[in-house]
């Protein structure tokens, strides 16, 4: 029987809003499950993005558990969070966040080396790395200001994965890129998948939730439907979208 690599209990999430609480989260109780790719989908306002950063450890439930495994996070310092953080979870978000002062090849290792020690075997992992997401050798020692925009989140793609996390999370991976581009990336998503790589993802786009085999869709801070698919390039693609389409109209997306 498979395993969740994270669980919740019962997880809510408040904001303080003119001196009235704001209930963003509400009561939800969710297993991720090794291996999926699961993407939560929802109206705008409904959610997503706070239930990923409750999920990942960027921040704190209001009340409720948050487990990675045996592990219990909820209750961690923000110290601790962050070293948990470096050590199991990757992040992709929509703005991408490379340290402009850093060469490429230096922002893949910056935060992996505090986590390896092996430097020369991580270098070359993140050469490998690089190459496979198309990131030529020629552009290792240049700045992310001479990259395109999908260069850029290839290289964030690796910054993210170098440390083989537990979780990969995306927020809206490809919002800022053009279609091509942002094909090239979710391509590098469906790869890192099939390799075994857990991912949550946020996204209200129906060709980036294509790529999933799990939608959560969200309404009001509550999971109002869950529908699984196979992985990627396993089934009828027509079928694929209109089965995904069907549970979405359903959801009223």
């Amino acid at each position: 029987m498979a395993s969740f690599v994270l669980k919740t209990e019962k997880l809510c999430k408040s904001f303080s809003n003119g001196g009235r609480q704001q209930h963003v989260i509400k009561n939800l109780d969710l297993e991720i499950i090794q291996g999926d790719f699961t993407v939560i989908m929802g109206a705008s306002g409904s959610g997503k993005s706070t239930l990923l950063y409750a999920l990942s450890g960027m921040d704190k439930p209001t009340t409720g558990k948050v487990f990675f495994g045996d592990t219990q996070i909820q209750d961690y310092s923000n110290d601790e969070l962050a070293v948990f953080r470096r050590g199991n979870c990757g992040f992709v978000f929509q703005s991408i966040y490379l340290l402009e002062n850093q060469t490429i090849l230096d922002n893949v290792l910056t935060g992996a080396l505090i986590v390896q020690k092996n430097s020369p075997e991580l270098v070359k992992k993140a050469k490998d790395l690089l190459k496979k997401v198309e990131i030529a050798e020629d552009m290792w020692n240049k700045y992310p200001n001479q990259l395109s925009g999908g260069e850029a989140q290839r290289v964030g793609i690796v910054r993210a994965v170098i440390n083989d996390p537990k979780i990969l999370f995306a927020d809206e991976p490809t919002g800022q890129l053009n279609s091509a581009s942002g094909q090239d990336v979710l391509d590098i998503f469906t790869e890192v998948h099939k390799n075994g790589q857990s991912i949550v993802m946020v996204t209200h786009d129906l060709k980036t939730a294509l790529r999933g085999t799990r939608i959560l869709y969200l309404r009001d801070g509550r999971i109002e439907g869950d529908y699984r698919m196979a992985s990627y390039g396993e089934d009828d693609p027509k079928e694929r979208r209109d089965g995904l389409s069907a549970f979405l109209e359903e959801m009223g997306w």
